[in-house]
């Protein structure tokens, strides 16, 4: 398991406004590879933060002072989030308080027709 790539997300100032607001959806890149085979680095993921994450979801969620894309799964009476390669441990969570947004989309960069849709 090779450590976990990182790009630091600089926050703008509060007094500073920003573009978009924050129930806009937004684009990350893949890094790592964690969620593979569903999600390869390099692709891009669309992530809408009012999304309705449910058992089974792609989720990007803030962890530990970072943000890591994850399978949501319920656990007991809280939740987890699963990475496909199992070689990556589950994180549990009381509740979703910690989930940013619902994966909508993927696409592999320079390929138009290589797009996949995971809500309707």
């Amino acid at each position: 398991m090779a450590p976990p790539k990182v790009i630091p997300i600089v926050r703008p100032p509060a007094d500073e406004p920003g573009d978009c607001s924050g129930a806009e959806s937004f684009a990350l890149m893949v890094l790592g590879d964690s969620m593979a085979p569903e999600f390869s680095e390099g692709e891009i993921v669309i992530v809408e933060p009012e999304g309705l994450a449910s058992d089974g979801s792609y989720v990007v969620a803030q962890v530990d002072d970072g943000w890591t894309l994850r399978q949501l799964a319920r656990s007991g009476e809280g939740w987890e989030l699963r990475a496909l390669d199992p070689a990556w441990p589950a994180v549990a969570i009381p509740d979703l308080a910690s989930v940013r947004g619902v994966v909508i989309q993927k696409s592999r960069p320079g390929r138009r027709k290589s797009v996949k849709r995971y809500v309707e």
